[in-house]
Formats: structure tokens, C-alpha cells, sequence
């Protein structure tokens, strides 16, 4: 099957995060966290984490300890510690910002994790052992916005951030005495915390930058913009211009999420209610290649735009067929817009399965 839905219920999907034996999927709708046992082929509830007192705005399954983060509206984060009897137990984090938590995310080696926010700031969060609880330093300047998204690279020390000032960034987050000096990458050699080490506009117009990530080798970084862009930069050298900065103009709605395959093929989705996949390189080029929602149809579907946009365009321009009348349902497996994308499964080196969590309370695995 090219695709698995899973219908959860009628309330938007936020975000959502499988446990790395994929046998737990945690999924942040309204003010708390859904647990959900995933062994059977219809997902059944185990538990609520119930903490927040707004709506929680990002959830993530640490792969190796088990706890689980979440962040919310209300200005805070929770640490959630699994107990023995398959309980939580939720630890109240240090954020010390007073505008909205937007975005959450573990570090790959789990010893930080980083919080998006409304205060124009990024959280570094980490355990501070003789208190016993979690505390945070700040990311600022030159953030001039909201936070709407964090992407580790795989050192663990730098991180991309998307705000609605359109800029797309990454920072390092370097901490003395709780991090290792990472290898020199491209991005750079100097990596005292705060340090911006690339700050990025869509070379189309701009607008939002919605989410960002690394690809698996972190030599690369993708973007998507509310312009209906997306845009891949290489980067060449410390304190140099990029190598390259490749952008992939779309006639789809806006994307508001992304996710790598491999090191050529990344997958985004958005507002038009289906993952599309995105191919090439920093020397051939990018191009979006076809939709997953039916891969069998490949650059067919993309050419005929046949997608929610081109449904209500035809609607606008032709009215309203008596047939569309009594259909109230899309020509996607998702029935509104696609909140957020995780890799599945990966084998062979190439992630072969992604997740997806939408506004219309499903959560779909896809072939990839």
C-alpha cells in the first residue's frame, strides 16, 4: 500500500512523534498530549498527558530514553520522565520567555533540546544535574519574530530555525561543559553559542519560513517559504558566500513542513493536503519531482495540478457541479492541511517510509 491513514478522531493534529520502535505514536491536539499503542492496525488510546493549560503546540519522542517534551501556548515545556509502571512523570522546564512555546525538538544525542517561541527566542534546554531540573539559555539577536520551527543538524551543537521575519538561520548551540567540540563543518569553525553561521532568504519573494531541516550529512539545508518555495542552500566554507542556493518555485499552495529521504530527495507538504517529493543536487539542480499521495501517476499528477488548489480554482471559474455539491471530500488522503512530516522507517540508508499528522485529525504513513 502507498499509504496507511489513520483516523484519530475530528480534532486538529498539531504535531505528532513515533517512539523509535515505532510501537508508541504521541500526538499534541487541543491543551494535551495522546498516547497512542500503535502494535494493533487500529491505533488505540493509552493515556493522556494532561499538563498545559493551552493548546499544546509541538510534541518529541526522545529515540533512546523514552521521555517525551512537549510545549505549549501557555509559555511553558514539559519534560515527561516514563516510570516503571508505564506512567509519566512531567517535569516543569525553565523557559523564561512571555510569548507563546511554538516548536520543540531533541538534539540527536539527547542531551538538549531546543524551544521555539513567540518572544522572538530559541530555548536551549538542558539538564542542570546539582538542581535537578531544566533550565535554558537564549538564542536573540538577530531574531526579529516568532520562531515557527527548530532542525537539528546531526552534531548535535547547530541548529536551523524558520521565523516569520523570512529569514531562515543556523545557530550554534554550543555549551561548555555540557557539549563535545563537534568536527569542523562547512557551516563553520567558531561555534561560541549565539553564533549565527548562515542567515537565509527565498531568493522568490519570501514570506513565512515555515519549517527547515539538514540533510542526513548536514551539508545541505532546505527551506520552505510561504511563497510556495522551497529552496536548498550548500554551503561552501566558514564566514564564505554558499556554494549554492538552488530555489524550486511551485503553483501549490503554501508548504509548512519538510522532511529528507536521502541526500537528493526530500519530501514537503502543506496546504494542498499531499506530500510531494523533491529531487536533484546542488550541481543538476531541483525539481519536484511527483506526489505521493499516488505515485503511480508520478510528474502526471503534478502537471495537471490536480490538487485542492486547482479543484476550487475550476469551482471559481466553471460553478459549483451538482455533483460537488453533496461531495464534501478532496481527491487526497489527507482531507486538509498537512501540519507536519517525520521520517518512518529507514532502511538501506534512504528513509523509505514518512509520517504525516493533519488538521483533520489523521495521522498517514506513506511509502516514500
Amino acid at each position: 500500500m502507498p499509504h496507511q491513514p489513520h483516523n484519530l478522531g475530528t480534532l486538529p493534529i498539531a504535531d505528532h512523534s513515533f517512539s523509535a520502535d515505532r510501537a508508541q505514536l504521541a500526538v499534541a491536539r487541543d491543551i494535551s498530549v495522546e498516547l497512542y499503542d500503535t502494535t494493533t492496525p487500529k491505533y488505540s488510546l493509552l493515556t493522556t498527558l494532561a499538563g498545559h493549560d493551552k493548546t499544546v503546540t509541538s510534541v518529541d519522542i526522545a529515540p533512546t530514553s523514552g521521555r517525551i517534551v512537549t510545549c505549549s501556548q501557555d509559555r511553558n515545556a514539559l519534560v515527561w520522565e516514563p516510570q516503571t509502571d508505564g506512567t509519566y512523570k512531567p517535569m516543569l522546564v525553565l523557559l523564561r520567555i512571555n510569548r507563546a512555546a511554538t516548536f520543540v525538538r531533541w538534539s540527536p544525542d539527547e542531551k538538549k533540546f531546543a524551544v521555539g517561541s513567540g518572544a522572538r527566542a530559541i530555548a536551549v534546554c538542558y539538564f542542570e544535574k546539582d538542581d535537578d531540573w531544566w533550565v535554558s539559555r537564549h538564542i536573540k539577536k538577530p531574531l526579529r519574530s516568532t520562531v515557527l520551527s527548530v532542525s537539528w543538524h546531526p552534531n548535535s551543537v547547530l541548529l536551523s530555525a524558520g521565523s516569520t521575519d523570512s529569514h531562515a538561520r543556523v545557530f550554534s548551540t554550543f555549551l561548555r561543559g555540557v557539549d563535545e567540540k563537534p568536527e569542523p563543518t562547512a557551516w563553520g569553525e567558531r561555534i561560541p553559542f549565539n553564533t549565527v553561521c548562515g542567515d537565509f532568504v527565498s531568493p522568490s519573494g519570501g514570506g513565512w519560513v515555515h519549517d527547515s531541516a539538514f540533510s542526513p550529512s548536514g551539508n545541505a539545508l532546505a527551506f520552505v517559504s510561504h511563497d510556495s518555495s522551497v529552496t536548498i542552500v550548500y554551503p561552501s566554507a566558514p564566514d564564505q558566500p554558499p556554494a549554492a542556493i538552488v530555489n524550486v518555485t511551485t503553483t501549490l499552495l503554501p508548504f509548512v513542513t519538510l522532511t529528507w529521504l536521502s541526500e537528493n530527495e526530500f519530501v514537503a507538504a502543506g496546504h494542498d493536503c499531499h506530500p510531494v517529493l523533491f529531487s536533484g543536487s546542488g550541481e543538476t539542480g531541483w525539481v519536484l519531482d511527483h506526489s505521493l499521495d499516488d505515485p503511480s501517476t508520478a510528474k502526471k499528477s503534478v502537471s495537471k495540478e490536480n490538487t485542492a488548489l486547482n479543484m476550487f480554482r475550476q469551482m471559481d471559474l466553471k460553478g459549483t457541479p451538482a455533483a460537488a455539491l453533496d461531495s464534501t471530500s478532496l481527491p487526497t488522503v489527507h482531507q486538509n492541511t498537512i501540519t507536519k512530516l517525520r521520517p518512518y522507517l529507514l532502511a538501506g540508508g534512504r528513509v523509505t517510509k514518512i509520517s504525516s499528522s493533519g488538521v483533520d485529525g489523521r495521522v498517514v504513513i506513506f511509502d516514500a
